[in-house]
C-alpha cells in the first residue's frame, strides 16, 4: 500500500528514505485488553486476489501465506513488531468479503489464524471509524465480519461521530470437542484437558495439574508447560472439523485456574498460543470456547454471563451462550463475547532493499531454547536442524578459509540463521521475498506445522 511523501507537509509528514518498488505500509494501531493488533487498512495484492475470482477468505489465506508472508514478517516481526505483535490484514472487496462489512487475516508470529476475538472486538470498533459500514446506527451498529473460520457479527455502540465501548461480538458455532481426555504429557505425566472450539481449537487443562497457578507461577513455566501440552494433545489426539479441514488443527493451550462452576466471579486464565506466544487479553476465541465447554458440561445456562481475566494484564472478558446451534453432527451455541478495545495510534513503515533484515527477524531466547530442549526426544531434532541452518548460512555467506560467517553481512535472499558463539539463542531471519510454492507443497507444510499458515 503506497503512503503520500512530503507535499508541503514539512520533515515530519515525509517519509524516509526507502526502496521505490519496496513496500510502504500504513497501519492503523489498537489494542484489547492489552493484547496488540497491527491493522493493515489495504493490502494490494490481497484485494486484487479476492476480487480476481471466486476466492474464498480460506483460499486468500492460502495464498497470501503462500506469496505475500514477508508483509506478515515485515509487521509482526522485529525490529518493527516483537514477539507477542498479532496483526491483521483488512479485506473490503472480492468474494472473500462476500455478504460482509469486511473480511479479515489474521497474522501472529509463527502465520496465520482462523479466528482472533480480540481482533474482532477492535475491528468492530474500526469499521465503523474508518467508513467500512455504509449507514451506521446509533445508539449500536452490528459489523458483519467474515473470518477465515466464518461469519461474525460485531456489536459497535456509535454516536453518530465515532464509535465506543464496550463492544460485543456473536460468534461462529463453538463446541466440544472433547473432554476429560487424558494425554501423556513429557514431563508431567497424565493430565486431563478438554478440547474446545470457538472459531479455532483450543486444548483446556487446569495449572494446577501442571503444578503450576496461573495467577502466581513465573510466565516462562507457565508457557513452558502449556507448550507441552499442546504438543502433546496434537501427537495423541486428531482433531476433526465439520466444514474444513483448514480448520482442524490445535492453535495453543489455555491454562486455567480451574474455575469452571458458575460464578459471578471472574475465572483467570492464560493463552499460550502458535509458537509460544501468550496473549495478554484474555482470548476472545478462547472465551467462546471455553463457554461452549461448560455449556456442554452443563455448568452454565444459556445467558449467564461469566467474566473471564487474563493472568498476564488483569484486563476482562465477558462471555454467554446465547443460543443452541447445530454444527455438523456436533451440538453447539453461539457465544456472546464482550470486551473494550482501544486506539493507540497509526504508523507508516517503510523498506531499504540494501537491508539484510527488511523482512524481520524472530528471536528466541536462551530460555525460549532451553525449555525447548528441556522436552524429551528435542535435543537431536534441534541440533540437526541447527545444523542445517548453520549450513545454509555458511554456504551463502563464507569469508576468507578459516574465517567465521559475519552476521552482518547482507544477505542475497531467503533465510538467514545468525549465531552467538557462547550464548544458545536462534535467530531466525528472512530477509528476502518468499519463493512461490505450489499448493502441494504449501499442504505438506500446513500439515508438518499446523500453526505456519
Amino acid at each position: 500500500m503506497a503512503a503520500a511523501e512530503g507535499g508541503g507537509g514539512g520533515a515530519g509528514r515525509r517519509l524516509p528514505p526507502h526502496s521505490p518498488s519496496g513496500l510502504v505500509l500504513q497501519t492503523v494501531e489498537m489494542h484489547t485488553g492489552g493484547e496488540p493488533l497491527r491493522i493493515i487498512p489495504r493490502l494490494e495484492e490481497a484485494e486484487e486476489a479476492s476480487s480476481s475470482g471466486a476466492m474464498s477468505l480460506l483460499s486468500l489465506r492460502r495464498e497470501v501465506a503462500a506469496t505475500r508472508d514477508h508483509v506478515r514478517r515485515a509487521l509482526v516481526h522485529e525490529p518493527r513488531g516483537h514477539a507477542g505483535m498479532y496483526g491483521a490484514v483488512v479485506v473490503a472487496s472480492g468474494a472473500a468479503a462476500a455478504g460482509a462489512d469486511l473480511a479479515a487475516l489474521f497474522l501472529h508470529g509463527a502465520g496465520y489464524s482462523t479466528m482472533c476475538g480480540h481482533a474482532v472486538l477492535a475491528l468492530g470498533r474500526f469499521a465503523l471509524d474508518y467508513g467500512l459500514v455504509a449507514a451506521p446506527s446509533c445508539p449500536e451498529t452490528a459489523v458483519r465480519l467474515r473470518c477465515p473460520c466464518g461469519p461474525v457479527t460485531a456489536f459497535v455502540p456509535w454516536d453518530g461521530h465515532r464509535s465506543g465501548n464496550p463492544v460485543r461480538f456473536h460468534s461462529v458455532p463453538a463446541f466440544t470437542a472433547a473432554t476429560d481426555l487424558t494425554i501423556n504429557v513429557p514431563g508431567h505425566g497424565k493430565v486431563v484437558v478438554d478440547i474446545g472450539y470457538g472459531g479455532t481449537f483450543y486444548a483446556f487443562v487446569s495449572a494446577e495439574q501442571l503444578g503450576l497457578d496461573v495467577c502466581s507461577s513465573k510466565t516462562r513455566d507457565l508457557v513452558s508447560a502449556a507448550s507441552a501440552v499442546t504438543k502433546a494433545v496434537k501427537n495423541q489426539f486428531k482433531l476433526h472439523h465439520p466444514e474444513s479441514e483448514d480448520l482442524a488443527f490445535l492453535y495453543g493451550t489455555i491454562l486455567t485456574d480451574g474455575k469452571d462452576a458458575f460464578s459471578e466471579e471472574p475465572t483467570t486464565n492464560i493463552c499460550v498460543f502458535a509458537d509460544e506466544q501468550v496473549d495478554r487479553s484474555p482470548t476472545g476465541s478462547g472465551v467462546t470456547a471455553r463457554i461452549a465447554l461448560q455449556y456442554h458440561k452443563g455448568l452454565i445456562q444459556l445467558n449467564q454471563t461469566r467474566s473471564f481475566r487474563s493472568s498476564t494484564t488483569g484486563s476482562l472478558f465477558t462471555g454467554k451462550a446465547v443460543k443452541e446451534a447445530k454444527f455438523g453432527d456436533y451440538s453447539a451455541v453461539i457465544v456472546e463475547v464482550s470486551g473494550e478495545a482501544f486506539y493507540t495510534g497509526t504508523a507508516t513503515f517503510t523498506v531499504e532493499e540494501e537491508d539484510p533484515l527488511k523482512y524481520g527477524f524472530f528471536f528466541k531466547t536462551r530460555n525460549n531454547v532451553a525449555a525447548y530442549l528441556s522436552v524429551p526426544g528435542r535435543q537431536l531434532e534441534s541440533r540437526s536442524r541447527a545444523d542445517r541452518i548453520r549450513e545454509r548460512y555458511v554456504n551463502r555467506h563464507s569469508g576468507p578459509p578459516g574465517s567465521a560467517p559475519s552476521s552482518s553481512s547482507p544477505a542475497s535472499g531467503g533465510e538467514v540463521a545468525m549465531w552467538a558463539c557462547k550464548n544458545p539463542a536462534v535467530l531466525f531471519c528472512r530477509d528476502g521475498q518468499p519463493d512461490t510454492i505450489s499448493e502441494a507443497a504449501f499442504q505438506a507444510k500446513a500439515d508438518t506445522v499446523d500453526t505456519s499458515l
